[in-house]
C-alpha cells in the first residue's frame, strides 16, 4: 500500500496543536511514534484519519513547515499566558465558521438591497458608556424590569438573544464546535467575540459558560458592535480590562443589565438580607458577581464586602456545566445557527440563489436534518 511522504514535524505539530500526547493518540494510530521519528510514513487513509482526529485541513500536511496561526480578529482578552497565546483549533474553527457565515449573509443582504444598520459604530469610546447601555436596551426593545418577568436564567438568555436578533444582529450561543459534542469550547480560553459589520453584525457567546454569565457576554459583545469594533473577549467584571474599550463595554453592559436606578430602588429592600447579591441576581437575571460588582461601583457596598462575597462564590460559578449540549436537536439550532441566519439560507436555497451543498456547509446541517429544521422554521424546501 503506497505511503504518503509527510514531514515528521508536520505530524508532531498537528498532535501538539490539539494538546494530545503520543501515548494518547497512539492508541488510535499505532505507529504514530514511528511516523514522528520519520521511520515509517502513513498511508493515505491513515493520514486522512489523523487529519480528522487532529482537526487539521488535509492539505496542511503537504506544507514545507507548520503554518503560523493567528486569531483573525483583535484579541482583547485580559488573560495573557503561554497556553492562551496559541489559539486552540476549536476557537479558530469557530471564528472562521462565523466569519464565513457573516460574509455570505452580508453579500445576500446587499444583493437584496437591505439597509445598513445605523447603530453599528454609532458610539465612540469618548461617549458615556452608561448612556450607551440605556440606548442599547431601548434599541433591542427591552423595557424596565423585563428580566424580573421571566422565570429562569435560561429563559432570560433566550429572550435577550431573540431581542438582539430582532434588531438585525446574528446572535449565536454554542458550547461546542458546530454540532460536534466531542469538541467542547473552553470558557478559560474565551467567553465570546463580536464580528462588526454594518449589514451583518454577529455575536458569538461560549455556551459552555453559566447562563448568568452568558447574559453579560451577550450584552458586552453587543457593546462592541455599538462601537463598530470586532473583538475576542474573556468578559468579566473582576479581572482588570486589557483595554479601555473593554472597560467601556463592561460599563455599558452593566447599565444595560443592571440599571443604576433599578438597583438603587431594589437595594433598599434587600440590603439587610443574608444574600442580597443573589436576590438581585434572581430578579434581574444576571450573575450574582455582576450584581455585587455593580453595587460596589455604585457605592452601595464597600470593596471588602464585595470581594469577600466573590471569594466564596467563584468556586461554584466556575464548576463545569453540563447544559451546553443535550435537549432537542432542532431547538439547539436556534442558538447554534440562529433563526435569522438560517431563514436567510433556507430561503436562498429554496429560490436557487445558493446551492444546497453551500447551504449545508453554511448551516452545518445535512440532508434530512437540514430539511426538518427548515420545516420547523416555516420554509418548505423542494
Amino acid at each position: 500500500m503506497p505511503r504518503i511522504p509527510v514531514k515528521p514535524e508536520m505530524l508532531r505539530w498537528a498532535r501538539e496543536r490539539v494538546g494530545r500526547t503520543v501515548e494518547d493518540l497512539g492508541r488510535q494510530f499505532k505507529k504514530l511514534s514511528e511516523w514522528e521519528r520519520g521511520e515509517v510514513q502513513p498511508t493515505f487513509k491513515q493520514l486522512e484519519d489523523f487529519a480528522r482526529a487532529t482537526h487539521v485541513p488535509f492539505g496542511y500536511f503537504f506544507l514545507p513547515q507548520p503554518p503560523e496561526e493567528h486569531i483573525p480578529i483583535p484579541d482583547l482578552r485580559a488573560i495573557r499566558n503561554q497556553e492562551i497565546s496559541h489559539p486552540s483549533p476549536d476557537l479558530l474553527d469557530t471564528i472562521h465558521t462565523m466569519q464565513r457565515r457573516q460574509a455570505w449573509l452580508r453579500e445576500e443582504l446587499i444583493e437584496c438591497e437591505a439597509e445598513p444598520l445605523d447603530f453599528v459604530g454609532s458610539a465612540g469610546i469618548s461617549d458615556d458608556p452608561q448612556g450607551a447601555g440605556r440606548e442599547m436596551r431601548r434599541m433591542v426593545g427591552l423595557d424596565d424590569g423585563w428580566a424580573a418577568r421571566v422565570r429562569t436564567w435560561r429563559e432570560a438568555v433566550g429572550e435577550l438573544r431573540s431581542a438582539i436578533e430582532e434588531s438585525g444582529v446574528t446572535a449565536v450561543i454554542n458550547g461546542v464546535v458546530g454540532n460536534n459534542t466531542h469538541r467542547k469550547l473552553d470558557v478559560e480560553e474565551f467567553r465570546g467575540f463580536a464580528l462588526s459589520d454594518e449589514y451583518a453584525p454577529l455575536i458569538f457567546v461560549n455556551g459552555a459558560d453559566a447562563k448568568s454569565a452568558q447574559m453579560f457576554t451577550l450584552v458586552h459583545e453587543l457593546a462592541h458592535l455599538w462601537l463598530g469594533e470586532s473583538a475576542l473577549t474573556d468578559t468579566g467584571l473582576i479581572s482588570r480590562p486589557s483595554r479601555d474599550i473593554e472597560s467601556w463595554c463592561d460599563k455599558a453592559a452593566a447599565e444595560f443589565l443592571v440599571p443604576a436606578r433599578d438597583l438603587k430602588d431594589c437595594w433598599r429592600s434587600v440590603k439587610h438580607q443574608d444574600s442580597p447579591f443573589e436576590v438581585i441576581a434572581r430578579r434581574l437575571k444576571v450573575s450574582p458577581i455582576v450584581a455585587g460588582r455593580r453595587a460596589m461601583d455604585l457605592r452601595l457596598v464597600g470593596r471588602e464586602a464585595f470581594f469577600s462575597f466573590y471569594e466564596h462564590y467563584i468556586a461554584s460559578e466556575r464548576r463545569p456545566r453540563s447544559d451546553s449540549g443535550g435537549g432537542d436537536f432542532y431547538n439547539n439550532q436556534n442558538t447554534r445557527v440562529g433563526e435569522r441566519f438560517a431563514l436567510q439560507v433556507f430561503r436562498a436555497a429554496k429560490e436557487g440563489r445558493v446551492s444546497f451543498k453551500e447551504a449545508y456547509d453554511l448551516t452545518g446541517l445535512r440532508g434530512g436534518a437540514f430539511q426538518e429544521y427548515a420545516n420547523r422554521l416555516g420554509v418548505a424546501l423542494p
